[in-house]
């Protein structure tokens, strides 16, 4: 039975918190709601662990999971023969994504308990967990399928979801609501965007199957170079990837949804709402289009620039703000312009580098908004008066927040300092000197909004600032938890180091 099971956990990681969603909506009131998502996103991490290592195991790279009676290839003209039915696939990119959602999830759940508590009505609570693990299937149904319709869909669950959980942020700041249809408006213009473009690509290909639709497209004799309808959905997609990601310019939606959510909504986001946008990046210009396709593309050129303003753009804005969830928002736009870069210089060095930036932002910006929640907890807001003498005051959470802001600048023994050796030295291998140049120059930028942090904790008075407590265990040992793995991943971390190298290899046609 246990190998049966372990058969169908590509299946089990999305209907598990499917059903779960339902049994906290219906069931979960009180104290249960919060039992079903930390016993859910507990699960979900061992499964994606043990999936993972099928992956790594596995002589073909990658496991399959088709759904219902999968026939025949079928005919389709002027194509040929085509695979029908929604598979899961999950290589190494999808096994390593699988793993970091579902560890951020397990890890923001202790956190949300008195996080929740305090800035969620408690007759929306049961609600909001409902919700918030609707959003945990669509992120990782994203993840793991390999039809490209069915990512659509699972995008949107996962968007739809994220607008209501922004929203209910209204019960401390009514500019949740705001927040919130902005960040629908824009997100449903970048959703229509993508749909176009899978459309535009079933015309060509005949087929919503992501491997069968990479083997057309790449195939003269099936599809000519150079066909225009292929050019367009191409450039579709960087629009409407480019939203969903936050991009700049594509960012508007990302700095208020951050500031006015719910704290823990927050984490989650930032720590993997972007990150997806980032994967369906990945999925669609290498494994669909191809390597070879993306970077003689002009649309490559544009997100390269825009991936490079990003960073500045984005650290130069983190700069001038007094809140700290603000800051950190506006940080989040340049770590996502370091991550595009990586794509695009599109060579393995530079591919390895944004998938370990892709993860150290992760572990870094969920553990800097859980510190930060932990602040609003006991001091009901958080701008960078509120932070006077937070060493005297709450050292563990100071010190948690110093920690992740060491990692945003990537300084050595940290994630960042690993990742940015990569993307610096990839820009290097290609001879692009000014991209070189805008990856340092945004570590500088870096260095300046952390210290407008820290310097206040440090060396303000501790009179002058909110008289609090030290934060509750729950709410500050889920911040020391990413902390110690972004570290881990700066210190040793083969073990992800070989995961995402064998990704990047996968990525650029290897096996």
């Amino acid at each position: 039975m246990i190998a049966a099971l372990r058969d169908d956990i590509p299946a089990l990681i999305v209907v598990l918190p499917l059903l779960a969603a339902l049994l906290t909506a219906i069931f979960g009131r009180g104290k249960r709601a919060w039992w079903i998502v930390a016993l859910t996103c507990w699960s979900l991490l061992g499964m994606s662990l043990v999936l993972a290592q099928d992956v790594l195991a596995s002589a073909s790279g990658y496991v399959t999971y088709t759904f219902g009676p999968w026939a025949e290839p079928v005919e389709v003209a002027g194509v040929g023969k085509v695979a029908p039915g929604i598979e899961y696939r999950v290589d190494a990119l999808n096994a390593f994504l699988l793993v970091m959602i579902s560890a951020i999830a397990a890890v923001v759940a202790p956190f949300a308990r008195l996080s929740v508590r305090k800035e969620v009505p408690a007759s929306l609570q049961h609600i909001f967990y409902a919700v918030f693990l609707l959003c945990i299937t669509g992120l990782l149904g994203i993840t793991i399928t390999g039809d490209a319709f069915n990512l659509y869909v699972l995008l949107e669950i996962s968007s739809l979801t994220t607008y209501a959980l922004v929203a209910m942020g209204k019960n401390q700041d009514k500019r949740a609501l705001t927040a919130s249809y902005h960040y629908l408006i824009l997100g449903t213009v970048g959703a229509s965007f993508i749909l176009i473009a899978i459309g535009y690509l079933f015309m060509v290909t005949g087929t919503l199957n992501m491997a069968e639709m990479a083997r057309i497209l790449s195939d003269p004799n099936l599809v000519e170079p150079g066909n225009r309808t292929v050019k367009t959905a191409f450039a579709m997609l960087v629009v409407g990837l480019g939203l969903k990601m936050a991009l700049f310019p594509l960012h508007a939606w990302l700095p208020n949804a951050y500031t006015y959510a719910p704290t823990a909504v927050t984490a989650l986001l930032a720590s993997t709402a972007t990150k997806v946008g980032v994967y369906a990046t990945l999925r669609f210009f290498f494994t669909i289009f191809g390597p070879g396709y993306m970077v003689k593309s002009f649309a490559n050129e544009a997100m390269l620039f825009m991936g490079c303003a990003a960073i500045v753009h984005g650290s130069l804005m983190a700069i001038q703000q007094e809140n700290v969830k603000r800051l950190l928002a506006w940080s989040s736009v340049a770590q996502i312009g370091y991550m595009a870069v990586g794509i695009c210089l599109a060579t393995e060095r530079s591919l390895t580098g944004s998938l370990l930036h892709f993860f150290n932002h992760a572990l870094v910006k969920g553990a800097l908004f859980i510190a930060v929640g932990a602040v609003i907890y006991r001091a009901g807001s958080c701008k960078l008066n509120d932070l006077n003498g937070l060493f005297r005051r709450m050292p563990l959470t100071a010190f948690a927040i110093a920690v992740g802001g060491l990692g945003l600048i990537g300084l050595p023994l940290t994630g960042g300092f690993v990742s940015k050796w990569f993307l610096v030295s990839a820009a290097i291998e290609r001879q692009m000197w000014p991209v070189a140049f805008v990856i340092l120059f945004g570590s500088v930028l870096a260095v300046v909004y952390v210290m407008r942090i820290v310097e206040p904790m440090v060396f303000g008075d501790p009179d002058s600032g909110p008289q609090v407590g030290k934060a509750p265990p729950t709410l500050i040992l889920p911040a020391w938890i990413l902390c110690a793995g972004s570290f881990y991943c700066g210190v040793s971390g083969s073990g992800l180091r070989q995961l995402v190298q064998k990704a990047a290899h996968q990525l650029l046609g290897g096996a």
